[in-house]
């Protein structure tokens, strides 16, 4: 068997970034090194709690979870209960987490490993707002060369955003964070809604997720359930898209997406456009290649994916 890739996944949950979270939680193929929390979705007392209760509804309470920053680094926090509830996880009850939060910092932590770990080896998943990343690429710029990827959920371009009309609410949160990452010179593979918007949940595979008769399949299609009704009133559609997901399902099948290598700058001075990623798709400007910018996505077979993995915990 090939050796497991070691990620670190950065999170806000966030019912998406759980379904994430259980997607690589049911890959052997990933070796998840730890898992930080950053405010976003609910504030970071929510978000940290949020995502030691999925380990646990996953069995896998051994997962180290870190606690990271509490507000974005030059903004007011604001956050999304009108989409995930008040919890950020509503919909199933899941019980109040046993397992222990880690005591050190999550920015501490991901500089940490960084620099122990063989340079190339550590992905970082980032499925909230770019915070706890920013900081520590700030605090030990030699960490970036040392990162394999970083790939992302975030940004928007031909589907404009979801906070505002130019801003997908990840970078929204803290644009200049993300501005930070996009211009740390790591390779980023970036996820926006022009792919996550392909990935809808619709009312049949949420159903195929409740037949898997598993706690992890029921508790899935009851926060599936909870957030999708938002998006179904927004958008007209069946189902809701499911974001985060996308940056697993492409560490573990990347042949189910397409899109190109493209410069990305994020939009930080005016409050019209703030935190929108300005993506030179048709390559009119003379500036870098900065990210590869997926655009499409086989949602079938995605969606096959997502529901042989969870079943299998």
């Amino acid at each position: 068997m090939p050796q497991s890739r070691k990620i670190i996944i950065d999170t806000d949950p966030g019912q998406d970034d759980a379904v994430a979270i259980l997607l690589a939680l049911g890959s052997a193929e990933l070796e998840i090194v730890g898992m930080t929390a950053v405010a976003g979705n609910v504030p970071l007392r929510l978000t940290e709690k949020n995502a030691r209760k999925i380990c646990e509804l996953a069995g896998r309470p051994e997962i180290k979870v870190y606690a990271g920053a509490i507000r974005p680094l030059a903004r007011e926090l604001v956050t999304a209960e009108e989409v995930h509830g008040e919890t950020g996880l509503n919909g199933p009850q899941l019980p109040e987490p046993t397992m222990k939060l880690q005591d050190q910092y999550a920015v501490d932590f991901i500089v940490e490993t960084l620099m122990k770990e063989e340079s190339g080896t550590i992905t970082l998943c980032a499925l909230g707002p770019l915070t706890n990343i920013a900081l520590a690429l700030i605090r030990e710029p030699k960490i970036a060369p040392r990162i394999k990827e970083i790939v992302l959920m975030g940004g928007g371009f031909f589907e404009g955003g979801n906070v505002t009309p130019t801003a997908e609410f990840n970078i929204y949160v803290d644009p200049h964070a993300a501005d930070v990452v996009f211009k740390s010179g790591t390779p980023i593979v970036m996820m926006p809604l022009d792919v996550t918007h392909k990935a809808l949940t619709t009312a049949k595979r949420t159903q195929a997720f409740r037949k898997l008769g598993t706690r992890v399949g029921t508790a899935t299609a009851e926060m599936l359930e909870f957030f999708e009704r938002f998006d179904e009133e927004k958008y007209g559609t069946d189902g809701g898209p499911l974001h985060d997901p996308c940056v697993i399902a492409y560490l573990l099948k990347p042949e189910l997406f397409s899109g190109r290598n493209c410069n990305v700058t994020v939009e930080t001075a005016s409050e019209l456009t703030m935190g929108m990623t300005v993506i030179d798709w048709w390559g009119v400007t003379k500036r870098p290649k900065n990210a590869m910018v997926m655009r499409d996505i086989d949602h079938d077979a995605f969606f096959a994916l997502l529901l042989e993995r969870l079943g299998r915990l």
